[in-house]
């Protein structure tokens, strides 16, 4: 007889992994089938990795840059063995956390490649039948390469890139989204010559133009050679390099990284089978509460609409086992998803950019203020960057915001809330922020928005 289960979770990502658990805090008996280690890509190979191996530039950077704090080294050096190995223990830390989350809330995994042979079956390895009352469908995405390549020894996708254990002396990323970025960042910082290709006209193209613009000039200081507005037109592979040619240059570099998009992994989940439809490049249908086509059957995370962010896909899960447990959960505001990018410096944004905002039809007002006008960033070394908050004249309404600079990524997360609870600029202006810290930056450009700078 089949295993019966409330709850069946395909992958264990950051949308399985918290979809799951949220699922047993509702009384619900959950089993969650993963083909691959706990934790998914996300832990294993994309976000954990390249975050432990970014930190491992910034601290070589930081000591290459000690002797403006009196702190000299002679014979700075960078080991990325070494580096690689603390990344490895990372990630067998955090994915032992997922272990240890499954067993304190009595969660099965069920090891093996799941597949739906009907809305409420699925088949773990072909063999092993589970009953599922409804499914979460969390298997996330899988790299695509460019047209005329294949992935493989010289040419990587970004997994292959921070699982690198050396330091490459020529590297080109193709794609300078965040995925690409970061990769440029970390290896230009590490030594290695890079060269970043983009087809749009800007590094991380999401961004704000102001943003990126300045990304751009710190990338020109880290052995990056950006070049954007181009299309890659040639790649050619062989067992000691990679040649590429691009707007009439030809380069040989020792590996090609490709960041330039991922599509939804749903082969063999049974999609027929379960009725469950797909839309625009092969993503699946859902509704607000992240409804599939088929009852009872829910998608998240990557197979679905919405920018690619693990946290996107964590708040996802819940949604969509809330509603399964009968809860009335509210769907994501998409537009209030912030965005993350972990490079030097750092990028972080929320809701509409200035341009998006004035395509709406918003009588936009715009703060902007330098690192450099407060006083944490100069204490600390660090004043390359600003904040920009658009908002919207009449009522004072935040619209969105972008931080470039040292800790943006956690800075941004203070305007995230604010738009959520209905404040507006002129009440983030009026908090009162503590001295010295990078966050009275956020402070003076919602002053800046309303009409009061101080520090400018």
């Amino acid at each position: 007889m089949a295993d019966k289960y409330d709850m069946v979770v395909i992958g264990s990502g950051p949308g399985g992994y918290v979809a799951a658990i949220r699922a047993a805090q509702l009384g619900m008996k959950t089993a969650v089938v993963e083909k691959g280690p706990l934790g998914g890509r996300c832990l294993n190979e994309a976000c954990i990795p390249a975050k432990a191996m970014l930190r491992a530039a910034d601290v070589l950077a930081e000591v290459g840059d000690g002797k403006q704090f009196g702190v000299n080294v002679e014979g700075l050096s960078f080991d990325i063995a070494a580096a690689g190995k603390r990344r490895d223990q990372v990630i067998k830390t955090l994915t032992g956390g997922v272990g240890g989350l499954m067993k304190k809330n009595k969660i099965d995994v069920v090891e093996g490649e799941g597949s739906m042979t009907a809305r409420d079956k699925v088949v773990v390895g072909g063999k092993n039948e589970l009953d599922a009352g409804a499914v979460v469908l969390a298997t996330g995405s899988v790299p695509l390469p460019i047209p005329g390549t294949s992935f493989g020894h010289r040419v990587l996708d970004t997994a292959g890139a921070w699982a690198l254990n050396e330091v490459p002396k020529r590297l080109a990323v193709i794609g300078a989204g965040a995925s690409g970025a970061e990769i440029a960042s970390a290896f230009g910082r590490f030594g290695t010559e890079v060269l970043l290709l983009e087809m749009l006209e800007q590094v991380l193209p999401a961004e704000d133009p102001e943003i990126a613009k300045a990304v751009a000039g710190e990338f020109r200081k880290q052995n990056i050679k950006l070049v954007t507005g181009t299309k890659v037109e040639e790649v050619k592979a062989s067992k000691d390099g990679v040649e590429l040619s691009f707007g009439g240059e030809r380069e040989k570099v020792d590996y090609l990284c490709i960041a330039a998009g991922r599509a939804p992994d749903v082969e063999g989940l049974g999609l027929d089978a379960a009725g469950v439809k797909t839309g625009d490049g092969g993503r699946l249908e859902v509704d607000g509460r992240m409804r599939t086509s088929a009852e009872r059957v829910y998608a998240i995370g990557d197979l679905v609409h919405g920018p690619a962010l693990a946290h996107k896909s964590s708040d996802e899960g819940i949604i969509a086992v809330e509603d399964a447990a009968g809860q009335n959960p509210h769907p994501l505001s998409y537009d209030d998803i912030p965005a993350a990018t972990f490079c030097h410096p750092q990028v972080a944004s929320f809701g509409l950019t200035e341009a998006a905002a004035r395509e709406r039809g918003h009588d936009v007002v715009v703060g902007r203020f330098p690192y450099g006008g407060v006083g944490a960033p100069i204490v600390y070394g660090d004043r390359r960057g600003m904040v920009k908050v658009v908002g919207e004249s009449r009522y004072g309404e935040l619209l969105g915001a972008s931080v470039v600079g040292a800790k943006a990524t956690d800075l941004i997360e203070e305007l995230v809330v604010a738009k959520q609870l209905e404040a507006g600029f002129e009440e983030v202006a009026r908090t009162i922020h503590p001295h010295p810290t990078f966050s009275e930056a956020i402070m003076e450009a919602n002053r800046a928005a309303a009409g009061w700078l101080i520090h400018g």
